[in-house]
Parts: structure tokens; sequence; C-alpha cells
């Protein structure tokens, strides 16, 4: 079973999708049964996820040209915290009151998605958001679980260095109990 995938693709700018990626150094292929008749690996659904931060940007990036290379829908994900009652009611009342039914959680995280879905339907990539309460990469994996995705793009960061085991991170995670195959964008 494929745990993750690793690649640069900034270092591969002109091989395809199945020269670049690559598995503990041996070329990685598909099982035939997903295979079009041209021995291309087909994605009918990708899904990645997104903070708004410049490195989930980079991975959004990869989603969208990977999702057009293989005509797949892209599934964005963004996760918010929840937020205090009486903190949300607080800053409720330091806006007009007629903007302040958009203060909240969401509100950023609608913003994210929307700037993430953008490039992907100006390319013609049909995409679906989710913004999601809770752990990043646990609103990633039911996203995927849910959607029935074939692949998962995550970013690398926060693989490195001791805090990766402390700590943990969304694409330690992921690639550790997605369904799916994963890609990890080195974004870092």
């Amino acid at each position: 079973m494929i745990d993750a995938i690793t690649i640069d693709a900034s270092r591969h700018a002109t091989k395809t999708a199945m020269e670049m990626i690559q598995l503990r150094g041996t070329a990685f292929s598909m099982p035939s049964s997903s295979r079009s008749p041209e021995g291309v690996a087909l994605f009918k659904r990708i899904v990645v996820g997104t903070d708004g931060s410049e490195t989930a940007q980079v991975a959004v990036a990869h989603a969208t040209e990977l999702a057009k290379a293989h005509g797949a829908a892209l599934e964005i994900v963004s996760a918010y915290e929840r937020v205090p009652s009486d903190r949300l009611r607080e800053e409720q009342a330091q806006v007009p009151g007629d903007v302040s039914y958009g203060v909240g959680p969401r509100g950023d995280v609608n913003a994210n998605l929307d700037n993430a879905s953008a490039k992907a339907l100006s390319a013609g990539i049909e995409v679906n958001t989710h913004p999601r309460e809770g752990d990043p990469a646990d609103a990633i994996l039911d996203v995927a679980e849910e959607t029935g995705a074939d692949l998962v793009v995550v970013g690398n960061k926060g693989m490195t260095g001791a805090r990766r085991f402390l700590l943990g991170s969304v694409p330690n995670k992921v690639s550790h109990h997605a369904s799916c195959g994963v890609y990890i964008v080195r974004t870092t």
C-alpha cells in the first residue's frame, strides 16, 4: 500500500505527471485498472486543502494542474476553529450591524476557498469547496472519503525537524491515514 508520494515538480517542469511521481526512488505507476488505453493515470476527483498561505497556494496550483491534465474535479477544503460565542458576539458588536452577520470563523475560510477556486474555475475545472470546522488534516481526510477522491494533494510544510514528531502535521497525518493516493508537493 502506498502511503505517500513525494516529488519536487518545480525541478521537472517539462516532464509529465507520471514521469515526475517517484516512490522511494522507483517509478510509480498506477494499477492498470485506473489507466486510460494510452497508459496515463486518470484521477477523477482530487482533494486539496488550503489555509490561504503562500505554501498552500502552491499546493492548490499543483492540484489545479493535475485536475486540468486529467480532467478531474477539484475538491478544495479549508478548516476553521470553533470560536467561543462570547468572543464572537464581542467581535460582531465592533462592526456595523448590516455586516455583523459576516463576522465569524467561516468568513476567512470562505475568502480562502473563493481565492483558491477562482483559478481552477477559470481553467474550466469542476470545483467544489468545503469549509469545515475542526482539524485541517481531519477535514481533508473526511472530504476525501466523502467524495470518493482518488488523490489528495498537500504541501510538505511542517514535515521537517523534530516538530513533526512532537506536534504532528497536516501532511504527515494525511499521508498516513488517507484512503487514496497522496501527492506531497514541495512548497518550502
